[in-house]
């Protein structure tokens, strides 16, 4: 009987642990997946069921990572894919994009949001100016939004969007140069008319 209880109290003990290590996962990673896909599916809700779907996939495979690493990569592989899914959907073809005021508040990176001890002034400008360029990006084509996010708004190296995305380095290259030129001169021509 005390081999059964003991039994109970291992599985109990590492249920225990595992739940832990999984709610870990989520802080460490829900705002990442929710940015990454809410910069894909520009749709609030959508961007937190891909998310939700994504932490459901890695509680149902119980997978197991060689590395941070690898985990990360993974979670942003099974977040794109959710996201591609989403896109496939003929209710999803029919939505509109969403409005500047709706962008999330994570959306940039945490060294380009305003100083908030420096000039007010400066502070509200460089907000709106962050805002901007984050339209600009929501404004590209998917596969360049995608690979400018994870660089420039996620710091993934072209090696890490490679494995991230399952695409060749040189094709993540290509298409960082095409969405910066694309970028560039959608900037340029929004500037041009002010």
């Amino acid at each position: 009987m005390a081999e059964k209880r003991n039994g109970r109290e291992e599985v109990s003990v590492s249920q225990a642990a595992y739940m832990e290590a999984l709610q870990q996962k989520i802080n460490n990673y829900s705002s990442l997946l929710y940015r990454i896909a809410f910069l894909q599916l520009k749709n609030n809700q959508d961007a937190e069921d891909v998310v939700q779907e994504t932490f459901y996939r890695l509680v149902k495979n119980r997978k197991e990572f060689e590395t941070p690493e690898h985990e990360k990569a993974w979670l942003i592989k099974v977040t794109l894919n959710g996201c591609r899914k989403v896109w496939r959907s003929a209710w999803y073809r029919h939505t509109d994009i969403v409005p500047a005021g709706e962008l999330p508040e994570g959306g940039l990176p945490a060294g380009r949001q305003g100083e908030t001890d420096g000039a007010m002034e400066a502070g509200i400008l460089e907000k709106e100016r962050n805002r901007e360029i984050m339209e600009a990006v929501l404004k590209l084509p998917r596969r360049y939004r995608e690979v400018i996010h994870l660089f420039y708004f996620q710091q993934m190296s072209v090696k890490e969007i490679g494995a991230a995305t399952g695409r060749k380095e040189s094709t993540i290259t290509s298409q960082l140069t095409r969405g910066r030129e694309l970028l560039k001169k959608n900037l340029k021509e929004e500037y041009r008319y002010e």
